[in-house]
């Protein structure tokens, strides 16, 4: 189980920083868009987050509700986000800007709570 739990949290991690790379090769574009990075990127994210929760509810470790609670909103929020503009020929900057704060959100929730 142990295995499984670090093999997810990997791809978990390669998801946002796909997401990550795909949002700053972008930075000195005057037109922004979603690429497939920023899309596989946050699907792969999201999928294994939900994965690794579920391995770490079937462990005995306690579980921080209230933090998986944040980071799946965060998270689903820029899911949407990024597939709702996926065939949109650019996005404006305040999304391109929204989309990398939320990203580096979901990391700090990660990393400081």
């Amino acid at each position: 189980m142990e295995i499984l739990r670090h093999a997810l949290l990997v791809l978990h991690l390669l998801g946002w920083a796909a997401l990550f790379g795909g949002l700053l090769v972008q930075a000195r574009d005057p037109e922004k868009k979603v690429n497939a990075a920023m899309r596989d990127g946050i699907g792969t994210a999201f999928v294994m987050g939900l994965g690794l929760v579920g391995v770490l509810e079937a462990g005995d470790d306690p579980v921080n509700h209230a933090k998986i609670g944040v980071k799946l909103v965060v998270g689903l929020v820029l899911l949407v986000l990024v597939m709702a503009n996926m065939r949109k020929p650019s996005i404006p900057q305040g999304l391109w800007v929204g989309l990398l704060g939320l990203t580096i959100l979901n990391v700090c929730v990660a990393v400081f709570w």
